[in-house]
Parts: structure tokens; C-alpha cells; sequence
């Protein structure tokens, strides 16, 4: 967890607030949370509490004088932000007043962001709403997915809670409403919420590049699903990629295919609203991931009568 390694490194940590244990694997044994595993690491207390206020006692013992939240996942009450003196330092993959809220990194990839980043900001009651302390902006490229645009930005964020850690324990940090960087428009267009198991089916319907842009913004977890034309097969699909015109190849009978229905799928390829996607590695019901011409093989061979 870079982030708390961060924080650990620059202030004295005294405690670590993170999820309950929840039960995983096939066994479904309770699991600590990376974060509580990472803290043990470093030697911090862990309190896991069902609900934060839960915890407030706790918390106020450590008489710490500030707070880092990162990814915590739920809304921290006012009443244990004002328990710090310094107040709390929350940690944002985004350029805020852009993408507040629960889901920023799989809805920036979902819109197809290409300038993204991190903003450190200082906590108050709303929904990322506090005061900038530090940000810094951060390219997304075209084949970027959640878990490597997650990766990347979880360093970029250590490096700046560090940096504001430093600047807020010195009395040098500057508070910048967040209004100096976007207009409570473009907060309220780009507002993100959890996951919803609709979100991730998707759409043959939309353009290629939007598709594939969905497809990226879900993986490698929890991938997005889909079904074809004739097939009741429904597929999970982890990586894809627009096909441009130079990358067809020699024999492929694609106006044929354009002129099938949106979600048609032949050799690997699938037929949307506008464009092809060529699908680069798929799972399909109770099998290993594969790539869509090799699934389209088996489909072959399955539907050849013995």
C-alpha cells in the first residue's frame, strides 16, 4: 500500500483504520484486508470497524493530530475528522472537481480520459468536495486498464501525500477551493458511484472505441460481460481493441460482417454500432482465458456435427 507507507515514513503512524476481514478464496476463510496486512508490516495497531463511528473512541485515544484516507470506501463522519488537529488528508486519483465519488479511475477509462490524475485534498464533510492541497496531472493512455492505470496513480498519490504531509506538518500547506479548477457543472456531469452489475454488460451497440473503452476501464476485475448474436454463451472479456482498417487481415471477409447485426462475432472480431472490435482475451463459461479466435475455433469445432 503506497500510500501508507507514505504516510508512515513521513509522520509517526500510530494506528491504521481499515475493512472488516471478509471471506475469500474457495474456502472462503476470513482475509485481511492488503491494507491491515501492510500495516502489520510496518507494526501499526489495525482497528477494523463494520462502521467508522464505531471506532471514534479508539482513534481519539491515539491523540493524533492528522489523518490520511485513502480508497477507504466509505464516508468518514465530521465528527472523527474533527478529531485531528491537523485535520485529513484524502488521496483522490483524479483532477478534481472531475470524477468525485466512489468510481473515478473506472469512469475516467469508461469516457475515455486521456489527462487524469491526482489531487491530495483536505477532508471536509462531502464527497470529496475539501480544499486542494497539492495535485498533479497524470497522461492515460489508450491501452491503459483499471489495474494498471490503479497501480500507476497509487504511486503518484504516495509521492503526494508525502508532499503534503510535509507541507501541512511545517504550516506551509495552501488550501485552494476546488472551484479555482472546474465549475460545480463539471463536478455534478462527472459525479461517480459504485459499481452496479448492469455496468458491466456491454453494448455492441455503441461505437468500437467505446466498447473497448468500457472493456479496459473493468479490468482484470471484475471484467466486462458479454453476449453475442446467437449465442447464449455469456463471456467475460478482459482485453480488446478497436481494429483499424490496416489491421484486417488478408482474406478477412469483413463487409460481410459489417453488414450483421451489432454483436455479430466471426474469427475473433465483433460487429458494433460503428467499427469492429478484435477481442484479445476473453473467458468463456467454465474455461481458461483465451483469445477470441481461439474461442471462435472451439465454437467452430463444437458446432461440426460428430
Amino acid at each position: 500500500m503506497p500510500a501508507l507507507r507514505s504516510f508512515a515514513e513521513r509522520v509517526a503512524c500510530v494506528l491504521v483504520v481499515t475493512q472488516p476481514d471478509r471471506p475469500a478464496g474457495r474456502g472462503h476463510k476470513l482475509q485481511a484486508t492488503p491494507v491491515k496486512r501492510a500495516a502489520l508490516d510496518l507494526g501499526i495497531a489495525t482497528v477494523e470497524p463494520e462502521r467508522l463511528r464505531d471506532a471514534a473512541r479508539e482513534i481519539a485515544a491515539t491523540g493524533a493530530d492528522l489523518f490520511a484516507v485513502a480508497s477507504y470506501g466509505k464516508i468518514v463522519p465530521q465528527g472523527v475528522l474533527d478529531l485531528a488537529r491537523l485535520g485529513a488528508l484524502n488521496v483522490h486519483p483524479s483532477v478534481l472537481p472531475l470524477y468525485r465519488g466512489a468510481t473515478p479511475l473506472q469512469s475516467q477509462l469508461r469516457d475515455g480520459v486521456a489527462d487524469g490524475g491526482v489531487t491530495i485534498i483536505a477532508m471536509d464533510a462531502g464527497m470529496d468536495t475539501g480544499d486542494v492541497v497539492v495535485a498533479a496531472r497524470a497522461p492515460i493512455g489508450l491501452r491503459d486498464t483499471y489495474g494498471e492505470l490503479h497501480d500507476r496513480l497509487a504511486l503518484l498519490g504516495a509521492e503526494l501525500l508525502a508532499r503534503a504531509c510535509d507541507d501541512v506538518v511545517a504550516g506551509r500547506a495552501r488550501r485552494l477551493p476546488q472551484t479555482l479548477f472546474g465549475s460545480d457543472a463539471d463536478a455534478a456531469r462527472t459525479l461517480t458511484r459504485p459499481l452496479a452489475k448492469a455496468d458491466l454488460d456491454v453494448d455492441w451497440h455503441a461505437p468500437a472505441r467505446r466498447v473497448v473503452d468500457l472493456v479496459r476501464s473493468l479490468a482484470p476485475a471484475p471484467g466486462a460481460r458479454a453476449r453475442f448474436v446467437g449465442d447464449d454463451a455469456r463471456v467475460k472479456i478482459l482485453e480488446a481493441r478497436v481494429l483499424e482498417p490496416r489491421d484486417v487481415p488478408t482474406g478477412e471477409n469483413v463487409e460481410r460482417l459489417a453488414a450483421s447485426p451489432p454483436g455479430t462475432f466471426a474469427n475473433g472480431f465483433v460487429a458494433t454500432g460503428s467499427g469492429f472490435v478484435v477481442l484479445e482475451r476473453l473467458v468463456p463459461p467454465g474455461r481458461g482465458a483465451m483469445t477470441g479466435a481461439e474461442y471462435a475455433r472451439s465454437r467452430d469445432r463444437a458446432a461440426v456435427p460428430s
